[in-house]
C-alpha cells in the first residue's frame, strides 16, 4: 500500500479534552481576550498548585522563559553560561540572546542528560582560565530526569546558579518531587508536540516573589508605574494570552492522565520490540525518578543490525508514520562551531544511532501494532 492510503500517525501531536473550549467560551463571552485576564491568572495557578512552586509567570514560549531565567541569574555580555550540547537549540539560543557564550558539556550514557563528570572537568577548566561560568543549564531531556543529586551539588560547590531546563518534562518527578522545581529558576513549554500544550506557550517557576514580579515586569515591556507610557528598563512581549492560558487550564485537568498513557506507550514499545536484534529502547530512569515518557527513544546497534535510524524513518514514512532523528548535538551545529565543547563521543554517538517514535497519548493499539509492524519490515539483522 501507499503512504497515502495510510491516516498520518504524528510523533507528538496535541491532544485536547472536553475543557479547553469551556475556557475559551467564557473569555469570549467576557470579553477577555487581551493578553491579562482571568484564565491567565488561572493557569499560573493551576502550575504552581500541581508542581508545588510558589510563584509562576505564563509566556508566549518556553524559549522566552529561558531567556528572562537567566536575565535573573545575571547573565550578560562576555558571560559564558555551562549548557548541554544535546539538546533542541531553543535550550542554547538565550545565551546569545544576552550577549553571553555557552560552553557545550556532553551527556552521559544513562539518562543522555548532562555528565557530572564532564561537567566538573568543564567548570575547573574555565576556572584555571580565569573564566568562572555565570550559570548552568540543566536539561531534563525528552522527559527524561537528570542526575539532579549530583548536578546541583557540583553547581553548590562552585557557587554557580543553575537555570532548570524542564521544557519537555512536565509531570515527570525526582524522589517524588515534580521537576521545574530544584533550582533557582525553572522553565517549561507548551508548544503543540509537548506533553501538555496551549498552541505556543511557556512558563518561568521560582520561589522568589521578587523574581517573579520582574520576571513579569520585564515580560510586559517593563512599563513602569506611570499614567503615560515610560520605561527605564528593556522589556519584551513575552505575555501568554488569556485565550491561550484557557487552553492550558483545560490542558493541566488532564496532566495525569497524559502522563500515565505516556509512559504505557513507552511500554507498550519495550514490551513488543525487545526481541528485535540491534533494536535499544534507551533512557534509563534513575533510582527515585519518574519519567513522563514525552517521546519514546529507541538506537539501533550497528554491531546487531545493518539498518541505519534515517533508513527506518524513510521505512516509516512509507507507513505514513512520523518520526525524527535526535537532536544534533549543539557543538556540531554551525551557529556553535565555535563554542568550547568538554567531551562529545557520547552525545554524537546517540545522534548517529536514535530515533524518536510516534509517542502521542491519543495513539491508539492498532497505531502502536502498524507502527511495530513497519519497524519489523525495517530492522535487519547483520548476516551472519
Amino acid at each position: 500500500m501507499r503512504s497515502q492510503d495510510y491516516d498520518r500517525i504524528f510523533l507528538s501531536p496535541p491532544h485536547l479534552g472536553r475543557h479547553e473550549l469551556n475556557y475559551l467560551h467564557k473569555a469570549i463571552e467576557d470579553n477577555w481576550v487581551a493578553p491579562a485576564g482571568p484564565n491567565l491568572d488561572g493557569f499560573e495557578r493551576d502550575i504552581c498548585e500541581f508542581t508545588g512552586a510558589p510563584h509562576c509567570v505564563a509566556l508566549t514560549s518556553g524559549t522566552a522563559a529561558i531567556h528572562l531565567g537567566l536575565r535573573l541569574l545575571g547573565v550578560g555580555p562576555g558571560d559564558e553560561v555551562l549548557c548541554p550540547s544535546f539538546t533542541f537549540v531553543a535550550t542554547a539560543n538565550p545565551i546569545l540572546y544576552l550577549g553571553a557564550t555557552p560552553v557545550f558539556v556532553d551527556s552521559e550514557a544513562d539518562t543522555w542528560n548532562i555528565c557530572p563528570e564532564r561537567l566538573r572537568e568543564a567548570i575547573e577548566d574555565r576556572m584555571r582560565q580565569g573564566r568562572k561560568p555565570k550559570a548552568l543549564i540543566l536539561v531534563h531531556l525528552y522527559g527524561m530526569p537528570a542526575k539532579l543529586s549530583e548536578i546541583v551539588a557540583l553547581a553548590a560547590e562552585y557557587t554557580i546558579p543553575v537555570l532548570e531546563d524542564a521544557a519537555e518534562a512536565l509531570g515527570s518527578r525526582f524522589d517524588g518531587r515534580p521537576l521545574g522545581t530544584f533550582t533557582q529558576v525553572g522553565v517549561f513549554s507548551f508548544n503543540g508536540n509537548k506533553i501538555l500544550t496551549t498552541s505556543g506557550g511557556g512558563a518561568l517557576v521560582t520561589n522568589d516573589k521578587q523574581w517573579a514580579q520582574r520576571t513579569r515586569f520585564w515580560a510586559t515591556q517593563a512599563k513602569d508605574e506611570a499614567p503615560y507610557y515610560q520605561h527605564s528598563d528593556m522589556g519584551y512581549n513575552y505575555r501568554l494570552s488569556n485565550l491561550l492560558a484557557g487552553i492550558g487550564r483545560g490542558q493541566m485537568e488532564l496532566l495525569e492522565d497524559r502522563v500515565k498513557k505516556r509512559r504505557e506507550i513507552y511500554l507498550w514499545y519495550k514490551n513488543n520490540l525487545q526481541d528485535i536484534p540491534g533494536l535499544i529502547l534507551s533512557q534509563t530512569e534513575p533510582t527515585g525518578s519518574r519519567s513522563n515518557r514525552w517521546l519514546t527513544t529507541v538506537l539501533l546497534d550497528p554491531a546487531q543490525t545493518s539498518t541505519t535510524p534515517e533508513e527506518l524513518r524513510l521505512h516509516l514514512e512509507t507507513h505514513n508514520v512520523e518520526s525524527r532523528p535526535l537532536w544534533k548535538p549543539l557543538h556540531l551545529q554551525p551557529l556553535y562551531a565555535t563554542a568550547p565543547m568538554y567531551g562529545g563521543p557520547v552525545c554524537e554517538q546517540l545522534f548517529a544511532q536514535g530515533l524518536c517514535l510516534p509517542s502521542g497519548s491519543s495513539l491508539s493499539e492498532a497505531d502502536l501494532h502498524r507502527i511495530a509492524s513497519a519497524i519489523r519490515e525495517a530492522v535487519q539483522p547483520l548476516p551472519s
